[in-house]
């Protein structure tokens, strides 16, 4: 049976990919960060994602892989992205097929800021 924990932005599978199609795993996890593309990114944030990822991983090593601890990962990189949009170092995609400001409105500079 496939393990996984899906939120809007973030898909966690207890699989491994081989030729384009997921294969269950007990010792393996597949991440598939915004799948929608609703969020503009770049290569180092993208990264800090992974980052914690693996970090939330290796946290919960020892503990039985099940749907609750896959879905516990998964909320706590959901509210990852959110810290990273609201500190502006992602943004929305405004050329997504839906923009529906999931994570909140976009933060806007007003005149008075300037």
């Amino acid at each position: 049976m496939l393990l996984k924990s899906t939120t809007r932005h973030i898909r966690i599978f207890a699989a491994e990919m081989e030729k384009d199609e997921l294969v269950p795993s007990n010792h393996v996890l597949t991440l598939d960060v915004d799948p929608d593309n609703e969020f503009n990114w770049n290569e180092d944030t993208l990264q800090k994602v992974y980052r914690k990822f693996d970090e939330l991983v290796e946290a919960s090593s020892g503990v039985d892989l099940t749907d609750y601890n896959l879905r516990r990962i998964g909320s706590d990189l959901e509210h990852f992205l959110r810290s990273l949009l609201q500190k502006g170092e992602i943004s929305y995609n405004l050329s997504s097929r839906v923009t529906n400001y999931s994570m909140g409105l976009p933060q806007v500079a007003s005149n008075a800021n300037k």
